[in-house]
């Protein structure tokens, strides 16, 4: 027995440093996403509290410029783009909205005098996985899974502002980065990472948000860019935004456009 407590009294001691920093690392860890939910609680408030939280739907009118290697090669004049959370979403690219695109649930459709046809795969998926890391996605849904882990990853630079920097990365281990002003709180950049379904390598997606203006109580970005790469590809520029619309149910029904559309 003598023999015995001297060597339990050791393996003790040695265990109580290993403890104590583990325990360290456990608070700092804690403390760090305590920050990183403070600095996307601070970016809801900013952009609306619980009224954006709760919105019905919204409404932008948008012209696009595409971009090839960083330089510009056209536009696409203006369309019109309705969204409801979590996912029913309509593009009219008319104003007469002869021709019409609708995402809804996990399901891509275009409609026009012609008939409904399923979306291109390709299309549907680009649309889907940008849907899905979008920052309402990420707050509405990914922040109230306990099981998502946040972390801050402290200031950085973006779009020549001073940002706090906050990394998701969901149970599904899907990561989504998110860098707002640390004045205004407002997002300035948005990216994640995606796997090429056909050659393996990963892809880098992300937004940018500029040019701000508040529309019924919304700071909304007038200017969006987006990247592939690190390569500019699109600049959207919005002409006019609405929200909390009243629209009928039918608006969200591909067949029922299809039968407008034929009268």
């Amino acid at each position: 027995m003598r023999r015995v407590l001297p060597v339990t009294l050791a393996m003790l001691m040695l265990a109580w440093p290993l403890a104590t920093q583990t325990q360290a690392a456990d608070d700092a860890g804690a403390k760090n996403a305590q920050q990183a939910r403070a600095a996307l609680d601070a970016m809801v408030q900013a952009l609306g509290g619980q009224a954006w939280l709760t919105m019905k739907n919204s409404m932008r009118q948008v012209t696009v410029a595409a971009f090839f290697h960083g330089k510009p090669s056209g536009g696409m004049g203006a369309f019109w783009e309705y969204h409801a959370w979590p996912d029913q979403d309509r593009i009219e690219f008319s104003k007469h909205s002869d021709v019409v695109q609708f995402f809804l649930g996990r399901e891509g459709w275009v409609v026009n005098s012609s008939g409904k046809k399923a979306l291109p795969k390709e299309q549907l998926d680009d649309y889907l996985r940008r849907r899905d890391h979008s920052i309402e996605t990420v707050v509405k849904s990914w922040l109230n899974d306990p099981r998502t882990i946040l972390i801050f990853d402290g200031q950085r630079l973006a779009e020549r502002h001073l940002a706090d920097q906050v990394t998701l990365i969901s149970p599904q281990n899907e990561a989504v980065t998110i860098q707002m002003d640390t004045q205004t709180h407002l997002p300035l950049r948005r990216t994640f990472e995606w796997r090429d379904p056909v050659y393996k390598d990963k892809n880098l997606d992300a937004e940018e948000y500029d040019n701000y203006h508040t529309v019924d109580g919304f700071p909304t970005a007038f200017t969006i860019t987006r990247f592939k790469n690190d390569d500019q590809t699109q600049q959207r520029f919005l002409v006019h935004v609405a929200y909390n619309q009243q629209l009928s149910p039918d608006f969200w029904s591909p067949d029922a456009t299809q039968h407008s559309l034929k009268k």
